[in-house]
């Protein structure tokens, strides 16, 4: 994972390009992965961890509403976590995660692994959702990470 991590500070560097996180249901593993690198400041602007609907609503302004009629898990909270952080970072690529890592918080509607990972490059928006095989909370947590790096990658290639 290091490696791809590194290939993408490169791009990002070589492009003049800034990215910034949002992380809810991986608690900061995006961040640490990116900040564990040699000259990551370069290109790592913001990493936000907004774990609890409070921190989605007073950090990044997702509205209370929205978190009570779809859920925090859901592609309306992780596309409204991607379009504000994208204002308070102003950075060039932004990627928000959200879901339910386990091994409680599951429901029939909504299982432990469902992951909603959204990515933003200029105008251009993405905001995928994964359904990943309950193996624990570390697995899903860093195949959530695994996927936002695959995601980032090809935005900034």
């Amino acid at each position: 994972m290091k490696s791809k991590v590194e290939n993408i500070i490169n791009i990002l560097r070589k492009k003049k390009l800034k990215i910034s996180f949002a992380e809810s249901c991986t608690g900061g593993k995006l961040s640490s992965i990116f900040t564990s690198i040699s000259d990551s400041s370069k290109v790592f602007e913001i990493g936000l961890v907004t774990y609890s609907n409070q921190s989605k609503n007073s950090i990044l302004k997702v509205p209370k509403k929205l978190i009570k009629k779809y859920g925090s898990v859901s592609n309306q909270c992780c596309s409204y976590m991607l379009k504000n952080l994208s204002k308070i970072s102003k950075s060039n690529v932004c990627l928000s995660i959200t879901g339910i890592a386990g091994p409680n918080g599951g429901s029939k509607q909504k299982p432990i692994g469902l992951v909603y990972i959204g990515i933003k490059r200029g105008n251009k928006t993405n905001v995928k959702k994964f359904l990943f095989q309950n193996k624990g909370r570390n697995y899903i947590q860093n195949t959530s990470v695994k996927k936002s790096l695959e995601l980032i990658l090809s935005f900034v290639k």
